[in-house]
């Protein structure tokens, strides 16, 4: 199961933490991603890390604003939105991949999503 938590409403240039609680598996073990999906968009994949090494992989559009890690202790994923802009308000969704490579759009689980909206 995975539960996300901290999203909320921000001005641009502002920043939020999102976590995704784990239960059922090691995060240590697994890739994780986040997904977000815009209002009226598609699902669009924006920060994954991978299973043991835990390398990170960033979209274009997120690349030096987000950043993913882990806490193996809490078993839990954390994704800090820093600068954020209006074009990232979406429900903000932690995903499992199958394995332990980060493979988007191949996931076995995904949490209920959290909203994060950014408005003046």
């Amino acid at each position: 199961q995975l539960v996300e938590s901290g999203g909320g409403s921000v001005q641009p240039g502002g920043s939020l933490r999102l976590s995704c609680a784990a239960s059922g598996f090691a995060v240590s073990a697994y890739a994780m991603s986040w997904a977000r999906r815009p209002p009226g968009q598609r699902l669009e994949w924006v920060a994954g890390i991978s299973g043991g090494d835990g390398s990170p992989v960033y979209s274009d559009s997120v690349k030096g604003r987000f950043l993913i890690w882990r806490d193996n202790a809490k078993n839990t994923v954390h994704l800090q939105l820093d600068s954020l802009r209006t074009e990232d308000t979406a429900i903000y969704y932690c995903a499992k991949h199958p394995s332990d490579i980060v493979r988007w759009g191949i996931a076995d689980q995904m949490g209920q999503g959290t909203q994060v909206t950014v408005s003046t």
